[in-house]
């Protein structure tokens, strides 16, 4: 695509774009969203118009934009993901059954714990998890379940980019990934939430990898904490036998 006088492409402008918007942010003036994209406003309008014309962004009749539907449904169609969604939504909900608490599903995605999928529960504990939304890999048991068993190059690579953050949260974080792998779970108290406990069991591959987590978020110093762990651990394993097969 023909690049910009300050040599970014098209798709750069519309990627920006459809990323200015995050959990915080799910409408935007044209204004906040053009400076928030760093692209010039009558470009933004241009681009606007075409990505509405096209579903990709939806605007609401005080003129905000927002995300549009044939974003959803073209995430949707991935293939990876919707398969492991089929694999552990029947798992995820007997979890969300015993438990009483919220359940979820991620993967480690751009360095970030990317959430695919949750299943609510009323009454349950404060949990800041949510559907395509990106949780920090320290923060999170999930994060950390991921990437005790990362492989050893995608590990290598994430402390390399990410070491200062790591230690300063986690100054014996070699000591707790081998504990993960160890006990093959992971539980953190009060990382995001003082009130709450993370605990994560990762979903493996064929070779022992992690193509994913499934999780809980439980009050801090339940008595859920024991159920939960094999709870998860069962799931984790027959999600795994139900990709393989």
């Amino acid at each position: 695509m023909a690049n910009s006088p300050s040599g970014d492409s098209m798709l750069d402008r519309l990627v920006r774009i459809l990323d200015a918007f995050d959990a915080q942010n799910t409408s935007l003036s044209v204004q906040s969203l053009a400076r928030r994209a760093d692209v010039p406003r009558a470009t933004a309008y241009r681009l606007l118009d075409e990505l509405v014309s096209h579903g990709l962004l939806a605007r609401d009749p005080d003129g905000q934009v927002r995300l549009g539907l044939r974003l959803w449904e073209l995430a949707n169609r991935s293939a990876s993901t919707l398969d492991l969604r089929h694999a552990a939504l029947p798992f995820m909900e007997d979890i969300n059954q015993l438990l009483g608490q919220n359940t979820q599903l991620a993967v480690l995605h751009e360095d970030d714990v990317l959430v695919i999928e949750r299943l609510s529960r009323p009454g349950s504990v404060i949990n800041q998890a949510n559907v395509a939304g990106r949780m920090p890999v320290h923060l999170t048991s999930m994060g950390m379940a991921l990437l005790a068993y990362s492989r050893p190059d995608v590990l290598e690579g994430y402390l390399e980019r990410h070491s200062e953050t790591m230690f300063a949260q986690h100054p014996k974080l070699h000591h707790e990934l081998a504990e993960i792998r160890r006990n093959g779970y992971a539980t953190f108290d009060g990382f995001i939430d003082p009130e709450s406990t993370g605990a994560a069991a990762p979903i493996l591959d064929s070779t022992g990898y992690a193509l994913a987590v499934v999780a809980v978020v439980v009050p801090r110093a339940s008595e859920l904490l024991p159920a939960a762990v094999v709870a998860l651990q069962t799931a984790a394993r027959a999600i795994s036998r139900t990709l393989a097969a």
